[in-house]
């Protein structure tokens, strides 16, 4: 009897962009009311979490990019390649710049990522004509940006980390000629509203280890 045939796998790659979770290196402004320590496990859970959601979606390949080493934290499935150097628009356009085809970039600030919120950008006809995927973040920046043809100058020379990021990259895409296609709106946990907020909205590590932080300073 012949093996079962595979399915073809999807063809976009799909990338993490993240930090190592190292104390007083992530989450910064979670800090205070948590410790640095603290703001690193509530890093590393929603790390976790983020990963674990790509690693169930239909890809060419999943990638890691990441500025440190990888821990206990990383599941089976992922190549790791170290972030650039620059700043974070050259970070991003070297991951892209890493890909053939279609490519999909999220961070690790969204731990409410769920497999569905990604299913358009998935999707058979999701890559017809000149594409690309944006993923908007409610403090003004984005959480996902997809590209059809990862060409790193849709990226390099963005403003960063501002209240105009996302306008600034969707702008930049769209000047391009490319038809951009909205994914909806996350919020990131940046701050301790932002992971208390989140954490009400979602379950997995990053709630639970929120809630766990929460009892802890209770007592």
């Amino acid at each position: 009897m012949s093996p079962p045939r595979r399915a073809p796998e999807a063809g976009a790659t799909l990338l993490v962009i993240a930090k190592e979770p190292v104390p007083g290196r992530v989450k910064t402004r979670l800090t205070p009311p948590f410790t640095p320590v603290e703001a690193a496990r509530l890093a590393e859970a929603a790390l976790a979490d983020t990963l674990a959601v790509v690693a169930a979606l239909p890809a060419r390949r999943r990638v890691l990019v990441l500025d440190g080493r990888p821990g206990p934290w990383l599941p089976d499935g992922y190549e790791v390649l170290p972030q650039g150097e620059g700043g974070l628009d050259e970070r991003i356009a070297a991951a892209f710049d890493a890909c053939r085809g279609p490519a999909l970039l999220v961070g690790m600030d969204t731990p409410q990522l769920t497999a569905g919120l990604l299913a358009p950008a998935l999707a058979p006809d999701a890559w017809e004509g000149r594409a690309a995927w944006f993923g908007p973040a409610a403090d003004g920046g984005f959480w996902a940006l997809g590209l059809a043809d990862p060409d790193p100058g849709l990226v390099r020379g963005v403003p960063m980390s501002t209240d105009r990021t996302g306008e600034l990259q969707r702008r930049r895409l769209l000047e391009a000629g490319l038809t951009v296609r909205d994914l909806p709106v996350l919020r990131d946990v940046d701050t301790a509203e932002d992971a208390a907020e989140v954490a009400a909205r979602t379950r997995g590590r990053f709630a639970a280890e929120h809630a766990r932080l929460r009892q802890a300073v209770a007592r």
